[in-house]
């Protein structure tokens, strides 16, 4: 979906210390695991998959949530779920902040674990819960989805990535336990594509990338694949729309973010259009898409 131009790509390259720890941490707690729910955004699939967990997970029955569903083009979302299951992934389109999916989510674990459990009942181990590890890039909802599922704000939550970073047993009714773990992201983004839907969704620390690189190359994406969502929401002129920096001056001038004389503050409308596309105003975006593979 983006160009592939990279002199134009910001450098985006953040492994912090706990994220190494966390690897290890998964690694080793698997064993105490009968299922692994790997959490997608629902808008990039492909990016916010992890290839470290793919390694680390291969031998476990596996499974994939699309979180954020409700913020990604429906359409594309059913062609991702179709697209894992053609990989025997079991995969599911759920909202954890609505819980919206959260039958469907228990009932695919459950099948999942069953042949575990049962294996240990047969060899005379009393019946237990089934025991499930969720896994997931920072800031993409994991947090939130174990919240919805113990009904009770267990799991600390924010609106920024790193923050679980411990190990934590969760109850959830009395056939599952959930095993939460931090957030993990790798050490460096081999596609530069990918590190910057990442930086577009949030998964990526603002702080720690160029902004109005990164923006400008969000807009003429923006401009090429949803042009007509600019329109609607900013009520532009579709001549406006020749270079992401018309585009951001028209938005701001709109949004009235100007400076002392009546000049433009640029990084005021960035970060508004930034929030924007990530509380899913600008409407339902999907940035990895299928024929892209």
């Amino acid at each position: 979906m983006i160009e592939d131009n990279k002199n134009d790509f910001p450098t985006i390259n953040w492994f912090p210390g706990h994220m190494a720890k966390a690897r290890r941490l998964i690694q080793d707690n698997l064993k105490l695991v009968d299922v692994v729910v790997e959490l997608l955004d629902a808008r990039i699939p492909l990016s916010s998959a992890n290839p470290m967990l793919a390694d680390l997970i291969v031998d476990k029955p596996h499974m994939i949530a699309l979180n954020k569903a409700d913020l990604a083009d429906q359409i594309a979302t059913k062609e991702w779920i179709q697209y894992f299951n053609q990989k025997n992934i079991p995969a599911v389109g759920i909202d954890s902040m609505t819980g919206k999916g959260m039958k469907l989510l228990l009932k695919t674990i459950d099948e999942l674990a069953k042949e575990k459990v049962n294996k240990l009942v047969s060899k005379g181990v009393n019946a237990r819960s089934a025991r499930v590890m969720i896994l997931g890039i920072p800031n993409v909802g994991k947090s939130s989805l174990i919240n919805k599922l113990a009904g009770a704000a267990i799991a600390k939550t924010a609106d920024k990535p790193g923050v679980t970073r411990a190990k934590q047993w969760i109850k959830i009714g009395k056939n599952l336990d959930l095993l939460d773990t931090p957030g993990v992201l790798w050490p460096k983004f081999e596609d530069m594509q990918v590190g910057l839907k990442l930086a577009f969704t949030g998964a990526i620390n603002d702080e720690v990338y160029d902004m109005e690189k990164v923006m400008n190359i969000f807009l003429e994406t923006m401009i090429q694949y949803y042009p007509e969502r600019l329109i609607e929401r900013y009520k532009l002129q579709s001549d406006l729309l020749e270079s992401s920096s018309e585009v951001l001056q028209a938005i701001a001038k709109k949004r009235g973010c100007l400076l002392k004389g009546g000049m433009i503050d640029e990084e005021k409308a960035r970060r508004i259009i930034l929030n924007e596309f990530r509380n899913g105003k600008l409407g339902l975006i999907t940035l990895d898409r299928i024929n892209s593979i």
